[in-house]
């Protein structure tokens, strides 16, 4: 129940200067990802600012991308939150509205135990039929997924079949890959560690760099699935400094403001995150233009 092998985009939400949701521009972003070789699309998530979206507008955002997309590549929609009730409820509407997948983080703020958390991702994928990845990022939420927890998920429910890990923790990736046995499939949630997760047997990265370089994101994973390693690594590490300056501040500030300077869409985010500092700003500006994306 593969979702999809490569670089899937944690596509951002575009805004208006009123604070609506512009779906032109949306419309425009996802169309251009589709060209440039994106694998996948994952609306929704953090990157996409889910966190101040209404329910109702978080699903009316997946729905249209769905829309839009028409089957042209994987579509992953964030489903998660720290109320199960409202997970399962996000994730249904998800699969009604045609996605491909579903993204869950684990619950924030509640600080569960492993059992909770086991429980929450259960009740939750058992709600749907479509495939779950698990979403492990405790800088975040709180809570660290431990590696024997998620291959127990991956086992014990059908439909969990894979796990985003941003964890920055290789050792507790190699683990998870270890103890799974070729049972799970392995994202990582980090632009700056897609090879060396590649090297463990990951499956891809579910990427913020994306946005702003999606062909460029593709091509290091297809290159390094087509044996150039020692080329896939340098591509890797030639995006570092435009990788760095895409999390100078809490993400997604700085990629929001990288896709107004691409001319994509405005650099409107929803309070409490605000536009990008001046000074960060202009170190973006010149990796941008160093890596010939502006």
């Amino acid at each position: 129940m593969s979702v999809f092998t490569g670089a899937g985009v944690a596509i951002i939400t575009p805004f208006k200067s009123n604070g609506e949701v512009d779906y032109d521009a949306f419309e425009g972003i996802i169309e251009d990802q589709i060209a440039r070789k994106t694998d996948a699309i994952v609306v929704c998530g953090t990157t996409g600012e889910a966190s101040t979206l209404s329910h109702e507008e978080h699903i009316d955002v997946v729905r249209y991308c769905a829309q839009v997309v028409k089957g042209r590549v994987p579509v992953v929609a964030g489903t998660g939150s720290n109320s199960t009730e409202t997970a399962i409820y996000l994730s249904q509407e998800a699969e009604k509205a045609g996605v491909d997948g579903v993204l869950l983080v684990s619950p924030y703020y509640n600080k569960a135990t492993q059992n909770g958390l086991y429980q929450h991702f259960k009740a939750t994928a058992d709600s749907i039929k479509i495939p779950v990845i698990l979403y492990n990022i405790q800088g975040r939420t709180g809570v660290n997924i431990q590696p024997a927890t998620i291959v127990k998920l991956v086992k014990d429910v059908e439909n969990i079949v894979a796990v985003k890990e941003a964890s920055g923790n290789i050792s507790q990736i190699a683990q998870i890959l270890a103890l799974a046995d070729g049972n799970i499939d392995l994202y990582s949630g980090n632009d700056d560690q897609i090879v060396p997760i590649l090297s463990l047997g990951g499956k891809g990265v579910i990427s913020v760099l994306s946005n702003v370089m999606p062909e460029y994101t593709h091509d290091i994973c297809e290159t390094f699935f087509n044996g150039d390693v020692k080329k896939s690594a340098k591509m890797q590490l030639d995006a570092l400094p435009l990788i760095n300056a895409l999390f100078s501040e809490v993400n997604p500030i700085p990629v929001k403001e990288a896709m107004f300077l691409k001319g994509l869409c405005g650099p409107d985010l929803r309070l409490p995150l605000t536009r990008m500092e001046p000074a960060h700003a202009e170190v973006l500006k010149a990796e941008m233009e160093k890596m010939g994306v502006i």
